[in-house]
């Protein structure tokens, strides 16, 4: 009888643990960034007619919407920017942006070892960025809500700024204007990235759910005991729209392995200095035409 007991107590723990070894499930997630505070406009460009204009803030406009595919298992995961057919490509600047606005690439991160990997083209060329995960000192609120059927508890944490992730640029306050009851107030023309700053922190509100028990979320995010469903930072909003656990078809949990290996710092100082050759590349162009930003009403 003893024998027949440890048998099945040894059939339960192999049974379970292959199924732990072998969970994975599917998460849908949608990106969000507001861009009210900008407003696009193309200014003194003849060449630039109503339609094209039209066009390019249909283009700006799906560089803040985005919809992502998370496949995590217990240990590590794959976070992808959706593959959609786009009929006009992005070009130039426009490419740039994006690729600074969490598209393209293949994000993975495995929470067992605290390390991730990305790999990003920029300005023609491929880096694969690896690097440890950053720890965020989340604090766990009481507060509740459901998303999707599931149970979610709020956590909290402050972060430092990336540079490289154009999401994380405010405009900058602009001087009081003069007291003069009789002038309306002009809007102010600039070049875009005179236009913005970086703030040093941005605090992120999270919602997780322990109903699914894995240190896992969107992008860079983890550390919650359940997968994170909803990140916002003042900014952008990742809401995950759909949920499978178990999916019959499995997804391959892997880093990328092409372009140029960097650590983050270094990928970091790249990006920046070519922000910086486009920033005085593009000054003093206003005169001659080209696409500005205008602050204001």
């Amino acid at each position: 009888m003893k024998k027949a007991i440890l048998l099945l107590l040894f059939v339960l723990i192999y049974t379970n643990s292959q199924a732990q070894k072998d969970f994975q499930g599917m998460a849908v997630y949608e990106s969000k960034t507001s861009m009210a505070d900008f407003k696009v406009r193309m200014e003194g460009n003849k060449n630039i007619n109503p339609e094209m204009q039209k066009m390019m803030e249909e283009r700006m406009k799906k560089m803040f919407e985005k919809t992502f595919i998370l496949n995590f298992d217990k240990s590590a995961s794959i976070y992808k920017e959706e593959e959609k057919l786009d009929a006009n490509p992005q070009g130039g600047g426009f490419r740039m942006m994006s690729s600074m606005t969490g598209g393209g690439g293949t994000f993975y991160k495995n929470v067992k070892d605290k390390t991730y990997t990305v790999d990003k083209e920029f300005m023609g060329k491929e880096f694969l960025v690896k690097d440890s995960l950053a720890s965020l000192n989340w604090k766990m609120e009481a507060e509740t809500r459901v998303i999707g059927g599931y149970t979610c508890y709020k956590a909290t944490a402050v972060k430092e700024a990336s540079k490289t992730d154009f999401r994380n640029f405010r405009p900058k306050k602009e001087e009081e204007p003069k007291k003069d009851a009789d002038k309306p107030a002009e809007a102010k023309k600039t070049n875009f990235m005179d236009a913005v700053e970086l703030p040093k922190e941005i605090t992120i509100t999270a919602w997780y759910t322990p109903e699914i028990p894995v240190n896992q979320g969107p992008e860079g995010y983890w550390g919650l005991p359940g997968l994170i469903l909803e990140v916002n930072d003042g900014k952008t909003i990742i809401l995950c729209s759909k949920v499978i656990l178990n999916p019959k078809e499995k997804a391959e949990i892997k880093p990328s392995s092409k372009g140029k290996v960097v650590g983050q710092k270094e990928y970091d100082e790249t990006v920046m200095k070519k922000m910086e050759e486009f920033r005085e590349m593009n000054q003093g162009r206003g005169d001659r035409g080209g696409m500005q930003i205008r602050i204001g009403q």
